[in-house]
């Protein structure tokens, strides 16, 4: 694995740590919580994307 992918992990688990906050305070219900987090993993993989080329 290379080092970018592996910051790109530990950076998804601590905005999901954040994301847990946070939908705690808007008491944001689970289907929510799925939509931010599939919105995020994609935006992430994109990020991934982009920086291989």
């Amino acid at each position: 694995m290379d080092g970018g992918l592996i910051l790109l992990v530990f950076l998804a688990l601590l905005v999901a740590w954040g994301l847990n906050r946070v939908r705690r305070a808007f008491r944001l219900g689970p289907v929510g919580y799925a939509g931010v987090m599939i919105v995020f993993i994609i935006a992430m993989l994109l990020v991934w994307g982009q920086t291989k080329i």
